[in-house]
C-alpha cells in the first residue's frame, strides 16, 4: 500500500483522498476504556463518483458490488481490535479485498464435457458388481 494510494491490484490504486473515515465506540468488553476510545472504524468508498477506475472496471464493480452499495457508497466496518489503529487497518485491507473482487474479470465460461466411453462402461460395470453383492446378502425364500 503506497503513501497516497490504497493498492488494489496491479493496474489499479485509489486515492485515499477519495476515502472518507468515521470513528465510534466498538461495542463488547474493553475494560477502562471502554468508554472513552472510538476504536470502531467506518470506511467509506463512494464508488459511483470515483475517477480512480477505468469506466468497464466501475461497471463492473457497480453490478457486483451492487447489494453492498448504500447510494453508490461502499461502507466496510471494523471493530474486531482494540485500538482504532488495527481496525483502520483491517477496513482498509477489506475494502481492498472487496474492490478486487469487485473489478476482476469474469470467469471463464465452463465447457461442457462427456465422461469417456470407458469411464461410462467402468462406472456401469461397479453398478452392477454393487448389485450382485446386494444380490446374494438377500434371503432365499426356497
Amino acid at each position: 500500500m503506497m503513501d497516497g494510494y490504497l493498492q488494489v491490484t496491479g493496474s489499479v490504486a485509489v486515492p485515499r483522498s477519495e476515502l472518507a473515515w468515521r470513528f465510534s465506540r466498538s461495542s463488547g468488553p474493553g475494560g477502562q476504556s471502554v468508554n472513552t476510545a472510538d476504536s470502531r472504524a467506518e470506511l467509506r468508498f463512494d464508488l459511483a463518483a470515483t475517477q480512480a477506475l477505468p469506466a468497464n472496471l466501475k461497471e463492473r464493480a457497480l453490478d457486483r458490488l451492487g447489494s453492498r452499495l448504500l447510494d453508490g457508497v461502499l461502507v466496510v466496518t471494523a471493530s474486531e481490535h482494540r485500538s482504532q489503529l488495527a481496525n483502520r487497518r483491517a477496513a482498509e485491507e477489506r475494502l481492498v479485498v472487496l474492490l478486487a473482487e469487485g473489478v476482476a474479470p469474469p470467469a471463464r465460461a465452463r465447457r461442457a464435457t462427456r465422461p469417456s466411453r470407458g469411464a461410462v462402461q467402468a462406472r456401469l460395470d461397479a453398478k452392477r458388481r454393487r448389485s450382485q453383492t446386494k444380490q446374494l446378502r438377500r434371503r432365499s425364500d426356497d
